[in-house]
């Protein structure tokens, strides 16, 4: 059961068409060993079972809405206005957290009271540690923002919530707006991971040119100069052709 006190986490789900997974997803949730969360669930509108299977955990599920969405930006955005949590975590429907992730995620925010947490996540490998700084002249600082990223909701107050009408990378976006507060922010560390990072999100379904292109935007979007963003890129594009080179040569 559940304690019934306003949650420490609101933990935002968006799905569609997801019933292959989405009961792994509310399972890993169901299992927590912290319990003072809620778990808010933003449906697009599925054809599939995925519906029938919410309904199925429903005791499990504080939040539940089934309607067609712009697109899983705009659906995060639902999510965070309705919750109660002090602290928001995005776990898309096909990832999960470990039995002991919000545990882990919570101490760090109240032994460090901290603004924002960037946590361990496992994916091809373990992906750990972030350097903000780095925004300003490296894509890509933070790859796993679902599962690992934590964020009080009264940040989401002060530099805005997703922007949906970015297609892709509105999650670099909002960390882009991130870096430049003064907030406080921490990382787990690289043995203390949260969860599981599952691939097939949006970001795989583009090529590493396309998505620097729409990394690129987010930049020029956030007043960064154009013609040091261009250099930015080629010089990237270029570096990662050389590194591709490298590798093949030393197969």
């Amino acid at each position: 059961m559940k304690i019934n006190k306003k949650p420490f986490f609101s933990i935002i789900t968006v799905t569609r068409n997801s019933e292959k997974f989405i009961e792994r997803n509310i399972r890993s949730l169901k299992n927590q060993t912290f319990k003072n969360f809620e778990h808010i669930i933003i449906d697009g509108d599925s054809k599939d079972r995925t519906s029938q299977i919410i309904k199925k955990y429903r005791e499990n599920v504080d939040y539940f809405i089934s309607k067609k969405d712009k697109n899983m930006w705009q659906a995060i955005n639902k999510g965070i206005r309705v919750a109660k949590g002090e602290v928001i975590g995005i776990l898309n429907s096909d990832d999960i957290f470990y039995k002991d992730g919000l545990k882990i995620a919570r101490k760090y925010f109240v032994n460090q009271r901290l603004d924002c947490l960037f946590a361990s996540v496992q994916k091809t490998k373990v992906h750990h540690g972030f350097d903000l700084s780095k925004i300003n002249y490296k894509f890509n600082i933070f790859p796993s923002h679902s599962v690992g990223f934590f964020l009080k909701k009264k940040i989401y107050d002060k530099i805005g919530m997703y922007d949906d009408n970015l297609k892709y990378c509105a999650d670099y976006d909002l960390i882009y707006r991130l870096s430049k507060k003064n907030f406080k922010i921490g990382k787990t560390s690289k043995r203390e991971i949260v969860g599981k990072f599952y691939p097939g999100g949006i970001s795989e379904n583009l090529n590493f040119v396309s998505n620097m292109f729409y990394q690129s935007k987010v930049r020029i979007k956030n007043k960064q100069n154009i013609f040091y963003v261009i250099s930015l890129s080629i010089l990237t594009i270029i570096y990662k052709y050389l590194l591709n080179i490298f590798r093949f040569k030393k197969n």
